[in-house]
């Protein structure tokens, strides 16, 4: 039988990578974005696919800062970070980056005593391990969704 370590690793690999039951993973739904589709806010008020992978890469940081026993909140600047030049380049190596912070929180989940899957990474930080680490699945799927609506509206345009 699965450990529930090994359960949440498996999770938060489908999430990113694929192969996930609800329907595509965020680099399943980020497959075929240019750069310039990406950076761009086909509806107004919206954020573009590039703010939400920059979004998705901070909750990453978040749980990993946390797990190193940092309990601080993020700045704005980090939860949104700002988009740079859109270019091919940059916007290989912001997937490249959400990439990274998958496999390094991964690492640190497999690495993680199970016996304190139900206290606080922090003090302070009133979300249990189990919470936050399912909650990084759960925010990734959100997402997705929102890429997948917005491929539907570069299609259209």
């Amino acid at each position: 039988m699965a450990s529930e370590i090994m359960r949440l690793e498996e999770q938060l690999r489908l999430v990113l990578e694929g192969e996930a039951w609800h329907g595509p993973s965020v680099l399943e739904a980020l497959a075929g974005v240019s750069a310039e589709q990406a950076g761009s806010h086909p509806i107004p008020g919206a954020h573009s696919i590039w703010e939400l992978v920059l979004h998705i890469g901070s909750d990453y940081a978040l749980v990993l800062r946390r797990l190193a026993g940092d309990g601080r909140r993020l700045t704005p600047e980090e939860d949104w970070p700002s988009c740079p030049q859109a270019t091919a380049e940059n916007w290989q190596q912001a997937v490249e980056t959400l990439r990274r912070l998958n496999r390094q929180l991964r690492e640190a989940v497999r690495a993680f005593p199970a016996e304190r899957l139900d206290e606080p990474l922090v003090p302070d930080v009133p979300y249990t391990a189990y919470t936050q680490f399912i909650g990084v699945t759960q925010h990734n799927l959100y997402h997705a969704g929102q890429i997948s609506l917005l491929k539907q509206v570069l299609a259209t345009v």
